[in-house]
């Protein structure tokens, strides 16, 4: 039995109408994991953008974390690319971009992580570097 209330015209939820699985499904893309990736890898303290390199030089300027995903039912894997700041420990601030990714990715989208790949491009001074004086 269906009611409207004459107010409003509006159906009132029923316990049949609110099954998650029975309104439809959600499909997230691939590059929608990844922006959301990207900008929660930078939570982590030490991280820094990924740095362009041509035979082992930098050249140009750094951009963002870039991150490339790839979604398989609900699961999805990671590959990183980031920067790290001077002198912090690459193991440890790459372990925790990889629980923070997990997390935060878990929380924001539902989809489990199941791996992340992370390339560490280059290791930036935490102050800048002085101008040359002549």
């Amino acid at each position: 039995m269906t009611t409207v209330t004459p107010a409003t015209g509006i159906r009132p939820r029923t316990p049949e109408t609110t099954d998650p699985a029975g309104r439809g499904s959600l499909t997230i893309a691939d590059g929608v994991v990844a922006k959301i990736a990207a900008r929660a890898a930078t939570e982590v303290h030490g991280v820094g953008g990924s740095a362009h390199r041509l035979l082992g030089v930098e050249v140009g300027a750094r951009r963002g974390v870039q991150v490339h995903a790839t979604v398989t039912g609900t699961a999805v894997a990671l590959d990183v690319r980031l920067s790290i700041e001077y002198p912090m420990s690459v193991r440890r601030v790459v372990g925790d971009v990889r629980e923070h990714l997990a997390r935060r990715i878990r929380v924001l989208t539902g989809l489990a992580v199941s791996g992340v790949e992370v390339t560490v491009t280059a290791l930036r001074s935490a102050t800048p570097a002085a101008g040359r004086v002549r």
